[in-house]
């Protein structure tokens, strides 16, 4: 099926906050097909060499369920390989916009769970996951178990490719198959960026095309900035 989306397109973003009730924090991210169960808890056994230090820890597990892809993904690949790889991605996204300091000792985990995938299931897990985490922030201040918000920014990501010798935003799964070029890229609000990730498929890219696709991915960004922003002003 063709794309049916100019280039410089997102999928249809939606946040659904409050997905579960178990969890203080917890949001449905639907990037088009794509959707992605993040939840955020709690925990207050931080790691050994945190202890007694004052300072928090913000980590993560992201998994793809059963029932996620046409082919069933078997449950006993949760935390390997690739979903440990994606885990410590998240990890490392969501502390990067927080004050450790300010957390005391307390540990934030994120789950985040695909229920269904076509394509830029890490990138919509980053950008749902910080919203978990913002909720359970909140939640833990009224709760006294955080004397004061340690979220310094939102994070947010996305995928950009070149597909057909063309640069592409947000690339969903057909997008992403016959990519010659795969690129995540995280960002915070600031525009700062986090991390990118990047792999030519079969064909080099020149340091041009990294900057067009950097530059197109900080569009995408701003926007689900912007998605984050509202769905937490509401």
């Amino acid at each position: 099926m063709a794309r049916d989306r100019a280039f410089d397109e997102l999928r249809p973003v939606r946040l659904h906050l409050g997905f579960t009730d178990a969890t203080p924090g917890s949001v449905l991210i639907e990037m088009g097909r794509t959707r992605v169960l993040c939840t955020a808890a709690f925990d207050s056994d931080v790691p050994r060499w945190l202890r007694d230090t004052g300072r928090g820890w913000v980590t993560a597990e992201y998994a793809m369920l059963p029932g996620s892809t046409p082919e069933r993904v078997r449950r006993e690949h949760y935390m390997k390989g690739r979903a440990l790889e994606i885990s410590r991605l998240i990890g490392r996204s969501l502390r990067a916009v927080v004050d450790l300091d300010r957390m005391g000792e307390q540990v934030i985990r994120v789950d985040c769970d695909v229920l269904q995938a076509d394509g830029g299931t890490r990138t919509a897990a980053v950008t749902g996951g910080w919203v978990a985490l913002w909720q359970a922030c909140q939640w833990g201040m009224k709760q006294g178990i955080l004397s004061v918000d340690p979220i310094r920014d939102k994070v947010a990501a996305i995928s950009v490719g070149v597909v057909g010798g063309l640069i592409l935003l947000d690339l969903d799964y057909e997008d992403d198959v016959n990519a010659e070029v795969d690129l995540n890229v995280v960002m915070a609000g600031s525009g700062d960026l986090v991390e990118v990730q990047g792999t030519a498929e079969g064909k080099t890219f020149s340091r041009h095309q990294l900057d067009q696709m950097l530059d197109l991915a900080e569009v995408g960004i701003r926007e689900l900035v912007d998605a984050q922003r509202r769905a937490t002003e509401e």
